[in-house]
This record gives C-alpha cells, structure tokens and sequence, in this order.
C-alpha cells in the first residue's frame, strides 16, 4: 500500500501540535478521523509513530522520520508553489530572438514592463539578423522572435505585425545628399559609392537594387558598418530604427523612391504551444510596440 500525502501532513501536524486534540481542530477535522489516518501511516510502516503510553511523544522511529516527512512536505510545498506560479506565468524562463535595432530601442521598454508584472521570470534576449532570428524559431531554440520576417508566408510562423520601419539613406552630415531638404529618389544616389549590408535585400524587389548589386563594399556587422560611414568610404541604406538615436557624424535621409518599409512584428510557431509567461510576453509586445513610431534624430 503507498504512503499517501495526507497521511504524511496529519503525522507532521500532530507532532508540531503536540496532540491529536490541537491538530485536529487546526486541521479543521475529527480526533479520530486524524489517529486513524496516523494509525494507517504506522501499518503501511510497520513501525509506531508516537508512544503507546504517551501519544503526543514521538517514539525513536518517529523522532527519525520527522525531519524526512517535513523536509519532504516542503519540498512538495514549494513545487506546488513554482507549478501553479508557472502555469499563472509568473515562473519559468521566456526566451526570446530580435533583430537588434528592435533589441536595442524597442524590447528594453517592454522588459521594464514585463519585469513589473511578471518579477520571478527569466528573460533571455538573443540578438541576431534577420536570417539568424527566423532559424533560432524554426529550430525550437526561442519561444518567441522580433524583427522583420523574411518567410511571412512560411505556414509554421504566425507572424503579428507590430509597425512599420521605414528605409532611408545614411551618410556624413557634411556629405552632398544631406543638403538636401526634400526626400531622396534612388537615382540620386548612383553617383556615389555605396556600402552593401544585411538590410539592402529590402531594395531588391525595387528598381534600387541595382544600388547594392554594383557596391564595391558589403558590411553587415551593424558597428562596422558606422565605422566605415564615418570614414566617408560610402552611403547605404538602412531602416530608421537600425539608425543611432544619436550620432555625432552620421544623419538619416528619408527615401521618397523607392518607398520602401520593412514590417516589424513579433512572430511564433503555429504548432507549438508557448507558455503562459511567454505568451504574456507576446500580448505585452503587440499592446506597446502598436503604438510606437520608428525614432532617430534625422528624419
């Protein structure tokens, strides 16, 4: 016959109760119902619990089992606990994958947000291209990915769209192109060298996409990439959240033609079920990211 849990935190009560009397009316039970439910532990045992003569003092055997039964009953507490707070979203670890202008300017807000409601969760945040975000959700790796999606039309991705992100030119402050008031058109970008990065595959359903297909230089690390701007070896284009807010050499150009944006959102499996501190997490992205527009200093 198994142990039942009952049994076990009867035994615990009368011992820190010092009787059967004062644990039965903690317990909101009968005397006898409390001595049988001890009296079936001792069977299943085959030791007694509490002496004979004396049944409030707890006999060799069960000075010894004392501290095991209660050390177990806080530990069956304390997972009781840490279920229930994770099956509420309030435990467990969310893992999450964003492009990293959307990891840099976008999610540090939510995370403020989120860690108000949710103070005992883990939070992993892995930044990645767009490419690296898409495969780390395909494989399982993040519950959740933020970015721009390349595959929308994959039927494994729920894809919510959050915002637009709109394509401008980047260059010196000094440079030609940014005295000019009016937005820029493509072709007035030909007559300069122009730098290909990780975001110019937005151009390439565009007549601009002759832009990167004749750069003499590709960079796709994001800091790099400034480096080289600032250095005037170039101009490129970018989205306006990948732009530094504030930057001292650099400004952003809104690009009138093509009119290009990249569609910012926040996407899932469709066949895999996501935890309750997850998918709060994907609410709270879709209630704060709606509302908010793309920022730089140049615009």
């Amino acid at each position: 016959m198994d142990i039942k849990l009952q049994q076990l935190k009867h035994f615990s009560l009368v011992a820190e109760q010092r009787g059967f009397r004062a644990a039965a009316s903690k317990a909101n039970r009968t005397q006898a119902a409390l001595s049988t439910s001890v009296k079936e532990l001792e069977k299943i045992l085959g030791q007694t619990l509490f002496d004979s003569g004396h049944k409030a003092k707890l006999t060799p055997f069960g000075e010894f089992c004392l501290p095991k039964i209660n050390a177990f009953l806080t530990r069956y507490d304390d997972l009781n606990s840490d279920l229930r707070a994770a099956a509420a979203g309030q435990r467990g670890q969310v893992r999450i994958a964003s492009v990293p202008s959307v990891a840099a300017k976008l999610i540090p807000g939510i995370l403020a947000e989120y860690k108000d409601s949710h103070p005992n969760v883990e939070v992993a945040l892995i930044d990645d291209n767009a490419a690296g975000v898409e495969a780390r959700l395909l494989a399982g790796d993040v519950d959740l990915a933020l970015g721009n999606c390349l595959h929308i039309q994959d039927d494994r991705i729920e894809f919510t769209r959050l915002m637009e992100d709109p394509i401008g030119v980047v260059c010196l402050r000094d440079h030609a192109l940014a005295s000019t008031n009016a937005p820029l058109e493509w072709e007035a970008l030909t007559p300069f060298p122009f730098v290909k990065n990780g975001t110019c595959s937005l151009l390439e359903p565009t007549p601009a996409h002759v832009l990167a297909a004749n750069a003499l230089y590709s960079v796709e690390n994001i800091t790099s990439l400034f480096s080289v701007l600032e250095l005037g070896i170039g101009i490129t284009t970018l989205p306006k959240l990948a732009f530094p807010e504030y930057s001292e050499h650099l400004c952003w150009l809104p690009l009138a033609s093509p009119d290009v944006e990249r569609q910012i959102g926040v996407f899932r499996l469709r066949d895999r079920y996501i935890s309750p501190q997850a998918y709060d997490f994907f609410e709270l992205c879709i209630s704060s990211l709606r509302t908010v527009e793309p920022r730089s200093t140049d615009s």
